[in-house]
């Protein structure tokens, strides 16, 4: 890894309490593990900027997502305001298969946990592939940062 790529990455996520909201155990707990997870392994840059490390601000903002980046001075970077419309369905048939996976884990064969599995991923991965398209030209992310940024998504919508 050269310099200039370690300095591709996020070292801060912080959520904004005042349009997120603090949310119950489960749902911060939730939230804390997607932000770690976030933080220990991703690429991460602002496009025509070639500074970093970054830190995220995610505030929601009429049904948008707004990611404010800063540098690791707290200058300043850019602000993208994201419309969540596009994830809506993804979230709702990624949680709907989420529900089935921990109740077949009480009563379902291993196999058929192992198919219900395979959806949900599958799932994460296509939340990840729109992810991409909905940051391109704006901030260079590689996929399994889209991931893990759609696993804190998620975890801005969990009810518990």
């Amino acid at each position: 890894m050269t310099a200039r790529d370690a300095r591709k990455k996020l070292i801060a996520v912080t959520l904004d309490e005042n349009s997120i909201g603090r949310g119950g155990p489960e749902q911060e707990h939730e939230r804390a593990i997607a932000i770690y997870d976030l933080i220990e392994s991703n690429s991460f840059a602002p496009l025509g900027h070639d500074g970093g490390p970054y830190s995220l601000f995610v505030s929601l903002h009429s049904n948008k997502l707004a990611l404010d980046v800063k540098d690791e001075g707290g200058m300043q970077i850019v602000t993208h305001i994201l419309s969540l419309t596009p994830f809506r369905g993804v979230v709702k048939d990624y949680f709907l298969v989420c529900e089935s996976y921990y109740a077949a884990i009480r009563t379902a064969s291993a196999s058929q946990i192992e198919a219900i599995d395979m959806g949900r991923r599958g799932l994460h991965d296509e939340a990840a592939h729109l992810l991409l398209e909905r940051l391109a030209g704006k901030i260079e992310i590689d996929f399994d940062t889209a991931r893990r940024l759609f696993t804190l998504i998620t975890a801005l919508h969990f009810k518990g």
